[in-house]
C-alpha cells in the first residue's frame, strides 16, 4: 500500500494543537534522579511521527514501534502516540507491551470520557479496555473482565461469556437475547454458550432457527454438526453437513469432509467451542473477519470504506484476530484470516509465519503449503517454492494441485518447458477430464504456444474449449494465436468477439479484438477497439504499443509516436523496448501500394504476449 504525498499533509493536519505542542519539544517533568534531557528537535519528532504512521500503514510494525518508542521517551503522556503505539503492538500480538500501553492510555483517556465519538484516540481507548478485559478473562478474573468489556463498548456477547464464567448463565443468555445484532450472529453465539453450559435443547433450538434461513456458512455448519455429534445424534450431524454441501452448490470444504469422516468412523465429537475462553475467541475471530472483509472489499468498491478508513479496518481486524489467537492459539480459521490479511497487504513473509503456526495434519494442509509456496514465489524465492511443492507432490502423489501450482509458477517465469512437464504429470492423474479440468489444457497449451509448438498448443486449447466452451480466456488465446500466425483469421476473429461479449471490460481481451482487426487490415476498426483497451488498462506497454501501430496505419503519426513513447515508459520487455525505439525513429514499413514514409522500414513485428489472468501469456 502506498501513501500519496497529500496523505502526509492530512496526517499532520489531523494533529490537534496540544499534540503539536507535545511534538514540538515540551519535555515531561523529570524525576530527581533522571538524566537531563537533550534539547528536542521538533522537526525530528514530527518526522518520527510521520515515519511511524507510514511504517504502520505498510505493516512494518517493528519500524513503527521503534519510531513511537522514540517519541514516547520524549512525551510519555501523549495520548495520540500511546494510541498509535498500542494499535501497532496489539496487531502483532505483543501482549506485554500492549498491556503496558493500554494501562497508560486508559489512565489518560478512559473510554467512559469518550461518549460515542469516533476519534482515533477514543477508538484505541476502547481497544485498550478490550485488551485488558481479555487478559483478565484469560487469567480467570471474570468480574474484572466483565467490567472492562462493558467499558469497552464492544458487542455484549463478550460480557455474556464473562458472566456465564461466573455461574450466571441465565443472565448471560438474557444479555445475548437483548443485544442489537443480526439474528444469525446472536443465535449462533446463543447456541455456543448454551452448549458450553450443557443446555443442549436450547442450543438445538438456536441452531434450528439459523438453519431454516441459511445453511451456507461453513463455521456454523461445523458447529451445528459437532453439536449434534457430541449429543450422540450422528444422523443429524450428517444431515447438517450434507445440507451445507447442497447449499454451497456441491462444494465440499476439506474441514466438512474431515468432520464427515469422523462421524462415519463413530469417533466421539468435541464441540466447536468447548469453553468460555474459546467462546470469546470465536467472537473476536468473527469481528476480525468482518473488518478484514471490509478492508478487502474497499479496494474494488471505495464506497465500502473511504481510503482514509482502510488502514483502520485492517488494523482493527488484525487486533481482533490476535485477541482470538491469544485466547485460542491453535485456531486454524483465525490464523488463516491473519495470513490472508498479510497477503492482501503484500507482507508475504508474515503471511507464511501465520501459516506455519497451523498444526500439521490439518484438513487443509496441502492448500496451506501451496499458498506458502506462492508467497515464496512472490518473494522471488522460486527454488524454495519449487522444493516445497515438489515435497507436497511426493507426500500426496494423487493430488493434482501442487503440480498445477508448479506449472503456473514455471509459466510466470517463462520456464515453459518445465511448465509443460508439470502439466503433463497433472493431466496424467486426471483420468477422464471433467469441465472443471479445462484449465490444465489451457495452461499447457499456452506454454506450448510460447515454445512455438503450435500443433500441440492448438490441440490443447481446442480441448479446453471442448470442456468449457464459454471460457473467455481460452477463446481469446486460441483466437489470438490463430490470427498471430495468419491462420483461420475469420474464425479467430469470431472467437475473440465471443470472448469480448463474455468479458467486455477486460482490456487485454478488447486489445486482442483490436489487434485482430489490425492484422486483417481493418485499421479504423482496430483504432476504435485499441483505444478502448488502453482506456481499460492504461498502464500496459503492449496495449499502448498496439495502439501506436494502429494510429500509424491510419495516418495519425504524431499520436503513434506518442503511444510508442508511452509504451517505453511502462517498463516493457527489453526486446519489445528495442522494437519500440526503432519504430519511434523510423515508423512502420509502408504497406504494398503505400508511399514510403519515415527514415526506413520497420514492421509492427510479432507482439509480445502479456500476462492478464487467463488471457494471453
Amino acid at each position: 500500500m502506498r501513501v500519496r504525498p497529500t496523505a502526509l499533509l492530512g496526517i499532520a493536519l489531523a494533529l490537534n494543537l496540544n499534540v503539536l505542542l507535545g511534538l514540538a519539544g515540551m519535555p515531561p517533568a523529570l524525576a530527581a534522579d533522571d538524566p537531563p534531557v537533550e534539547k528536542v528537535d521538533p522537526h525530528s519528532l514530527l518526522g518520527s511521527y510521520l515515519a511511524g504512521k507510514l511504517a504502520a500503514k505498510e505493516l512494518d510494525h517493528d519500524a513503527a514501534a521503534a519510531f513511537y518508542d522514540k517519541l514516547l521517551e520524549a512525551d510519555p503522556e501523549n495520548a495520540v502516540l500511546l494510541a498509535a503505539a498500542l494499535e501497532v503492538e496489539a496487531s502483532e500480538g505483543n501482549w506485554t507491551r500492549a498491556e503496558a500501553l493500554s494501562r497508560r492510555l486508559i489512565a489518560i483517556r478512559p473510554a467512559s470520557t469518550c461518549g460515542t465519538g469516533p476519534t482515533s484516540i477514543c477508538r484505541t481507548s476502547r481497544i485498550a479496555h478490550t485488551l485488558l478485559g481479555v487478559l483478565a478473562f484469560k487469567a480467570g478474573r471474570y468480574p474484572e473482565a466483565e467490567k472492562l468489556f462493558q467499558d469497552a463498548g464492544i458487542p455484549p456477547i463478550a460480557t455474556a461469556w464473562a458472566i456465564h464464567a461466573q455461574g450466571r448463565t441465565d443472565e448471560a443468555l438474557g444479555i445475548i437475547d437483548g443485544a442489537k445484532l443480526s439474528d444469525t450472529f446472536l443465535l449462533y453465539n446463543r447456541a455456543l454458550l448454551a452448549d458450553v453450559a450443557g443446555r443442549t435443547a436450547e442450543a438445538r433450538a438456536a441452531y434450528g432457527r439459523i438453519w431454516k434461513s441459511d445453511q451456507r456458512v461453513l463455521r456454523i455448519a461445523l458447529a451445528y454438526a459437532r453439536h449434534a455429534g457430541h449429543a450422540g445424534e450422528s444422523r443429524l450431524a450428517q444431515l447438517v453437513l450434507n445440507t451445507h454441501v447442497e447449499a454451497t452448490k456441491g462444494y465440499r470444504h476439506p474441514h466438512a469432509l474431515a468432520l464427515m469422516e469422523e462421524i462415519e468412523a463413530k469417533r466421539p465429537l468435541q464441540l466447536l467451542v468447548a469453553s468460555p475462553a474459546e467462546g470469546v475467541a470465536e467472537l473476536f475471530y468473527w469481528l476480525g473477519l468482518v473488518e478484514i472483509d471490509r478492508w478487502q472489499a474497499s479496494f474494488t468498491n471505495e464506497r465500502v470504506l473511504g481510503e482514509d478508513n482502510r488502514e483502520s479496518a485492517l488494523r482493527l481486524g488484525m487486533v481482533h484476530l490476535q485477541i482470538a489467537l491469544h485466547l485460542n492459539p491453535t485456531s486454524t480459521f483465525a490464523l488463516l484470516s491473519l495470513a490472508d490479511a498479510h497477503e492482501g497487504a503484500k507482507h508475504f513473509e508474515a503471511a507464511n509465519a501465520a501459516y506455519n503456526r497451523i498444526a500439521r495434519g490439518s484438513p487443509i494442509e496441502v492448500l496451506i503449503d501451496i499458498r506458502k509456496a506462492m508467497n515464496l514465489n512472490r518473494l522471488d524465492r522460486v527454488a524454495d517454492a519449487q522444493a516445497l511443492l515438489e515435497d507436497v507432490a511426493r507426500r500426496h502423489p494423487r493430488d493434482v494441485r501442487p503440480l498445477e501450482a508448479l506449472g503456473n509458477i514455471m509459466r510466470a517465469h517463462k520456464r515453459h518447458a518445465e511448465a509443460v512437464a508439470y502439466f503433463d504429470r497433472a493431466i496424467s492423474l486426471i483420468g477422464k477430464p471433467d469441465p472443471m479440468h479445462w484449465i490444465f489444457f489451457y495452461s499447457r497449451g499456452a506454454s506450448y504456444e510460447r515454445l512455438r509448438k503450435l500443433p500441440q498448443a492448438e490441440a490443447d486449447l481446442l480441448r479446453a474449449l471442448k470442456l468449457k466452451g464459454d471460457e473467455p480466456g481460452t477463446l481469446n488465446y486460441l483466437g489470438y494465436t490463430w490470427i498471430d500466425n495468419n491462420r483461420h483469421l475469420r474464425k479467430g476473429l469470431k472467437l475473440i468477439e465471443q470472448a469480448v461479449r463474455l468479458r467486455p471490460t477486460d482490456g487485454n481481451i478488447v486489445d486482442s479484438l483490436g489487434w485482430a482487426h489490425f492484422r486483417l487490415g481493418n485499421f479504423e476498426e482496430a483504432v476504435k477497439h485499441l483505444e478502448d483497451a488502453v482506456g481499460l488498462v492504461p498502464g500496459d506497454p503492449t496495449l499502448n504499443d498496439h495502439l501506436g501501430d494502429a494510429y500509424w496505419r491510419v495516418g495519425r503519426e504524431r499520436e503513434a509516436r506518442f503511444q510508442w513513447s508511452q509504451a517505453l515508459k511502462l517498463n516493457p520487455e527489453p526486446e519489445d523496448a528495442d522494437r519500440m525505439r526503432v519504430k519511434l525513429e523510423r515508423g512502420l514499413a509502408p504497406l504494398p501500394g503505400q508511399v514510403k514514409r519515415g527514415k526506413g522500414p520497420q514492421s509492427a513485428g510479432r507482439p509480445k504476449r502479456r500476462s492478464a489472468g487467463n488471457t494471453k501469456q
